[in-house]
């Protein structure tokens, strides 16, 4: 004990001097420095949702390059690299003594060639610092930095560092860019001979490789080989994997890398759609729907140039996701006689009829019509707006689904008038559609595409006929994410449904045998056509995707060939065709009726609850309480004399009189029925009887509720208590309809009831009509009580 005490004491200086040292060295090692890829910048990679990849872009400093952790880098790289560069790495402080004697004495003594000495630190201090290390102030500046690296880094971190900053030809840098780009692999799947193959290029990066073929010169090859035989001297090779070594060396160039999607990648890039600093992004596309598309529409564009067809674009979404799986901005991205680096999905254009659909949808949610109900398509003046058809004819009464699907003007205007909250320009400006004028400018002239949508507002919109009424905005990446924020819900479940199944009604013009397929996919669509046939669409879905296709000149060029049904929508059903053949066994989701809708019986010359009389009978769906349903009065029964063919006068006498049914049509009607060469027969005129005609029996009498009742419930049993509604009927009478405050509820056959839940306290007025159009009413009062 005593002696190392002496020995301290003798030597307490130098100690003193060595801890200080070790203090020193501690500190630097253990305080904080920046990461060694501070200074570079670095390329991003884009691949699809099945890890294809689309496109890797340069750095700012127009170089590829990727940083790739040392953990994500091949075994084989490292042990090569080591063995070939720097086999003392990891002994020594940032130089090889030894080695940088013998280079000294070979350069600057000897007579022979200049040699190197150069560790992988040092070279990375090169690198790192960007030093000039041809003359000797240059190479002691370089083991400065060399040593100051050792000392602040980890080795790990140095060697990480210098595979992220080493050439690699060209204009490629760090070894995950290389491998990428040169074997179209990661820097961690690459095999022995491609490991090999980067150790050796960044000494040597400018060794040739054919650029039309891209097989390695013999340079590069010798040189991969002559490392080989040196790994064989260290590590074991299985056969097979030297038996690789005999093959051609393949190397794709920079020039052949992929650039797929160009418009749909642009756009992540310009609106900063992936998270900072994530230079591998995931996207959403799949890019053998984005081939599938990109040759439908070469094909069309060639086949209708003569038209005058140039350009087009087209969007598919998947509508379960809102992940956009396919985007062509344009038909060629590289052609400039039709602008084609513009992204026709973001271009803002007149929509034409595609927004009808929503239009009725609304009006379904507001009551004011059902897919049957019977519309007017005849000369409206609405205020000062008089709107005209496509074919400026009138077709006069047409069901609300025909008028969808034929697209008719008048109707839908009709049904966008009626609208209160939210009017048509309250639902797209909620569902974001961007850059609209005020309310006021547009009228009701929006009805007809007097706005400009984009076609990924307008592939959000169709994709709410999908989810419920949910709009939800698109995805571009894997990690982008809709959430409860992001979500509105714009129509009801119920509205949806009944738009996109009015929709289905509409088939493809060309293929007469498509109604007669039962297995057909089920497709649903809209187009359109603006004004000065400008832009051609059709937009609509099938499966879980939803697609937009566009026809047009980015200049705003019309040609009278832009008119969707004609030009869109062939290609349309093009792309369908060839995604259902390349899938054929994708099945479309299967979406649950919505709860509070029913099918019923009505007559489809009125839109209205059949009667005894109605001739032609249909069904339609309804929204029980919302739906704007009362019993048909189209068709009315007439006593006539049997002589004289006159309304006949109670009493009647059955030997004398019998019954006859007309039609009853408003005047508006009844002028288009005689334009078109088809006049109705005008009802016979009863004025000279006294008293109305009664003849038809009993009317309803409802005997529950009970009168002067006032039925109380309690709200946490309420779905457990509900109110039967029933009333003795004529026997002759098959069907009852019940309204409360005028709005259809459901019907029953008679004699038996019909439950009714009350869904909030009031005085309600109780309707009951029969079959023949007779009725009975009551009031009835309700109190929900907590």
């Amino acid at each position: 004990m005593s002696i190392i005490i002496n020995f301290i004491k003798r030597r307490q200086n130098s100690l003193m001097v060595l801890l200080l040292f070790v203090i020193v060295v501690l500190a630097v090692r253990l305080y904080p420095h920046p990461p060694l890829s501070k200074p570079l910048s670095f390329s991003n990679t884009y691949y699809d949702a099945n890890n294809k990849l689309l496109r890797i872009t340069l750095a700012e400093d127009e170089r590829y390059r990727l940083w790739t952790p040392l953990a994500q880098i091949s075994p084989n790289i490292i042990n090569s690299l080591l063995l070939h560069e720097d086999q003392w790495f990891y002994y020594h402080p940032g130089f090889n003594p030894i080695s940088l004697i013998r280079a000294f004495f070979a350069t600057y003594i000897g007579s022979g060639n200049r040699q190197g000495a150069s560790t992988i630190t040092m070279q990375l201090a090169r690198m790192h610092w960007k030093l000039n290390t041809k003359s000797i102030d240059g190479k002691l500046i370089q083991l400065v930095r060399a040593i100051q690296l050792e000392l602040m880094y980890s080795k790990n971190d140095i060697l990480e560092a210098y595979l992220n900053y080493a050439p690699f030809g060209r204009n490629i840098e760090s070894v995950g860019a290389a491998s990428l780009i040169y074997f179209d692999k990661p820097a961690s799947a690459v095999n022995l001979p491609e490991a090999l193959t980067l150790t050796v290029l960044p000494q040597s990066p400018t060794f040739r490789i054919d650029k039309q073929t891209g097989v390695a010169g013999k340079a590069l090859t010798n040189a991969r080989n002559q490392l080989f035989q040196r790994w064989q001297e260290t590590y074991l090779v299985d056969d097979k994997i030297a038996a690789l070594f005999y093959q051609p060396l393949t190397m794709r160039q920079p020039e052949q890398l992929p650039f797929i999607a160009p418009h749909f990648i642009n756009q992540i890039i310009q609106q900063q759609l992936s998270e900072r600093n994530q230079s591998n992004i995931i996207t959403t596309l799949d890019s053998n729907l984005q081939t599938i598309i990109q040759d439908q529409v070469n094909i069309f564009i060639e086949r209708n140039q003569q038209k005058g067809i140039q350009n087009a674009s087209v969007l598919l979404v998947d509508s379960q996701t809102m992940a956009v799986k396919a985007l062509l901005g344009s038909a060629d991205y590289f052609n400039n006689q039709i602008q084609g680096q513009v992204n026709g999905t973001l271009a803002k254009r007149s929509p034409g009829s595609t927004l009808k659909p929503f239009i009725y949808a609304l009006g379904i949610d507001q009551g004011v019509l059902h897919p049957m109900s019977i519309l007017k398509d005849v000369e409206t003046d609405f205020g000062f707006y008089t709107p005209e058809n496509f074919d400026r004819n009138f077709k006069g009464p047409i069901s609300a689904t025909e008028a969808l699907i034929r697209s008719r003007n008048i109707p839908a205007v009709f049904i966008a008038s009626k609208l209160k909250t939210p009017s048509f320009y309250q639902f797209l400006t909620a569902a974001n559609i961007q850059n609209l004028a005020s309310e006021e400018h547009y009228g009701l002239a929006l009805v007809l595409g007097g706005g400009e949508v984009t076609s990924q507002e307008l592939a959000s919109l169709y994709a709410m006929l999908e989810n419920q009424g949910k709009w939800q905005p698109l995805r571009f990446t894997a990690k982008q994410t809709n959430n409860q924020s992001t979500i509105k819900q714009l129509l009801s479940p119920e509205a949806s449904f009944m738009a996109k199944d009015m929709l289905r009604q509409n088939t493809r013009k060309q293929d007469i045998l498509f109604k007669k397929q039962n297995t057909a996919l089920p497709i649903y669509f809209k187009t359109g056509t603006s004004w000065g046939f400008r832009d051609a669409w059709t937009a609509g879905g099938f499966k879980q995707y939803i697609l937009i296709v566009w026809l047009g000149n980015f200049d705003g060029t019309s040609n009278n060939a832009f008119v969707g049904a004609d030009a869109a929508t062939p290609l349309f059903f093009n792309i369908i065709d060839a995604i259902n053949n390349y899938y054929p066994n994708t099945q479309a989701p299967r979406n649950e009726l919505p709860k509070n809708m029913k099918k019923v019986d009505i007559c489809l010359t009125s839109g209205n609850l059949v009667t005894k009389w109605c001739k032609v009978k249909g069904k339609t769906w309804f929204i029980p309480g919302v739906s704007p349903i009362t019993v048909d009065n189209i068709y009315r029964p007439i006593m006539v004399d049997n002589k004289t063919g006159a309304v006949a006068c109670p009493p009647y006498n059955p030997q004398t009189s019998h019954v006859e049914v007309f039609e009853y049509w408003p005047s508006d009607l009844a002028k288009i029925f005689a334009k078109a060469g088809v006049p109705k027969k005008s009802p016979p005129d009863s004025s000279h009887c006294l008293s109305p005609q009664n003849y038809l029996g009993q009317s309803p009498n409802i005997t529950s509720p009970l009168k002067n009742v006032v039925y109380q419930f309690r709200i946490n049993n309420q779905n457990n208590e509900r109110i039967s509604l029933n009333a003795n009927v004529d026997g002759e009478v098959k069907q009852v309809y019940w309204f409360i405050d005028n709005q259809f509820i459901g019907n029953s056959p008679q004699n038996q009831p019909l439950e009714w839940l009350p869904n909030k306290s009031g005085l309600f007025r109780l309707l009951v009509v029969d079959d023949l159009g007779r009725s009975d009413s009551r009031a009835v009062k309700v109190e929900l009580l907590e």
